[in-house]
């Protein structure tokens, strides 16, 4: 069976006799494809110190080398992403165009670190004050510690650490151990592009490993993505000891469907956005807001196009693959039995199933609910599977306070043709990513992606300017070169004379 170690100091670093591993299962077909080695706190600790070694001839490298070596992994990404996609169908079980949708949108950043030397150009000004020149410039933190979630098991990390490398960081990443193979994989490109050992590390684990990067005084920066809950944790975890962090939480996305909308194309969307994935995205549609005047022929056209999504295995390219584990699919499975109990009308039932594929094991159908209401789990909760919800009001206003009152603001979606009702939302809904008549608004990498309220922990958003200023500080230089005409002695406070 198939052994995933740790990558450390530019090798595979075999886990101890007295390691413990974890099972790596294919959701598809519910066969066991290999085992994960789980750090110890020590074993965390070899790959953060070497990070923290290769930390200072890195920050020295010019940005030209750097570049270069950005530039060939960039090179070697694209050319080899359909072989990544296929490990990470492999795994996780999305369809494997959907796994390559994802990768494409990691090399978005990328292409987007490969202009740090834009990116980190400073400014100056000559002369502020007489013979006095004034420059800013901006400096790698130091070890980026990025822990990241089983969904994206290639976009997340792909997310962070082409921005923290390129700005002349080191890294260790922590993938999740549930689909922990697209990590090496992406290590060992590194290795042939080019970048040093230690610049990148993977140390796979589980919360003893997660807890000693957060608290480790060589770690510097922390970057997350998951549950919200988990995402508090570690922010108050790892900035009670001094790092610098960013913790994306979860989310519970709204699309609010005004009556002018093109109800094809929105039913459409709806579909698209709340079971790409078996809804296992932080960015899924999981409750649709419905005007009460449209209500009705939106819900039916969403049934419509709902029952016509094949399910099965990722690898025959069905419309939706499985659910990440057997355990997940049936906490998924629990909450449409609550959402039964709570009265919501159960319009398409996804318990009973029948996947093309090797095992049912953890797959489970789209399920649609009509008239949910903002009191039942099925609402209150991220479910993180293929269950969407439809709530209706009475009109734009009650709909904007729904979408307001809810603790997470990740991501949200308006669809209407009156450009006036969309640029209200757009003012008033209290959301970090909107989109208008766009269902999944993720930003382009030269944006930043982020929300707010419980879906955002720390103050900066990942990737773009932001994710560029997260692996930084700024220093901001004051000289004058001194000639004799200078001297003497003035205890006054100085000023731009």
């Amino acid at each position: 069976m198939n052994t995933i170690q740790h990558w450390i100091n530019g090798t595979t670093v075999a886990a101890g006799q007295d390691s413990r591993f974890a099972d790596v299962v294919n959701p598809a077909t519910g066969v066991t494809s290999g085992k994960v080695a789980l750090a110890s706190a020590d074993q965390t600790r070899e790959g953060i110190r070497a990070a923290a070694e290769a930390f200072p001839a890195w920050r020295d490298t010019s940005l030209t080398k750097r570049t270069s070596i950005m530039f060939a992994f960039r090179e070697l990404l694209n050319a080899r992403k359909q072989e990544l996609a296929e490990i990470i169908t492999a795994e996780h079980g999305k369809v494997v165009s959907d796994a390559l949708g994802e990768v494409s949108r990691g090399l978005e950043v990328v292409e987007l670190a490969c202009n740090m030397p834009y990116l980190l150009k400073g400014g100056h000004t000559e002369n502020a004050s007489t013979g006095v020149d004034v420059h800013s410039v901006r400096q790698p933190v130091g070890v980026a510690a990025i822990i990241s979630p089983f969904n994206f098991p290639a976009m997340v990390p792909l997310w962070f650490f082409p921005v923290a490398i390129a700005s002349g960081n080191t890294v260790v990443l922590k993938p999740s151990e549930k689909d922990p193979s697209a990590a090496n994989w992406l290590a060992e490109l590194w290795k042939e592009a080019g970048l040093p050992d230690g610049v990148f590390n993977v140390v796979h684990g589980d919360k003893e490993a997660v807890d000693t990067l957060l608290t480790d005084e060589q770690v510097d920066s922390v970057s997350f993505v998951g549950s919200t809950p988990i995402a508090k944790y570690i922010y108050e975890t790892a900035s009670a000891h001094g790092k610098r962090v960013q913790a994306l939480g979860g989310a519970k996305n709204h699309m609010l469907v005004l009556p002018d909308a093109d109800l094809d194309i929105t039913a459409d969307s709806a579909v698209n956005a709340g079971y790409g994935a078996a809804g296992e995205r932080c960015m899924a549609i999981s409750v649709v807001v419905a005007v009460e005047s449209i209500a009705d022929e939106l819900v039916a056209k969403i049934a419509e196009r709902t029952r016509g999504l094949k399910v099965g295995d990722g690898t025959r390219e069905p419309d939706m693959g499985p659910l990440i584990t057997v355990a997940h699919r049936d906490k998924v499975a629990g909450y449409i039995d609550a959402g039964v109990e709570a009265g919501a009308e159960l319009v398409l039932d996804g318990r009973t199933t029948s996947p093309d594929a090797d095992s049912d094991a953890a797959f489970l159908n789209p399920t649609l609910f009509d008239r949910v209401t903002p009191d039942m789990s099925i609402y209150t909760d991220e479910i993180f599977g293929p269950v969407l919800s439809v709530v209706r009001v009475p009109s734009y206003e009650e709909g904007l306070e729904l979408i307001n009152a809810n603790p997470y603001g990740n991501g949200t979606a308006i669809f209407t043709n009156d450009g006036g009702a969309a640029r209200k939302f757009e003012n008033e809904v209290q959301v970090g990513m909107i989109g208008v008549n766009v269902p999944i608004p993720v930003p382009m990498a030269y944006y930043s992606f982020g929300g707010w309220k419980n879906s955002l922990f720390g103050d900066t958003h990942a990737y773009g300017a932001e994710g560029v200023h997260f692996f930084t500080r700024g220093k901001v230089v004051t000289k004058r070169w001194l000639d004799p005409s200078h001297g003497g002695i003035n205890l006054g406070f100085p000023t731009n004379s």
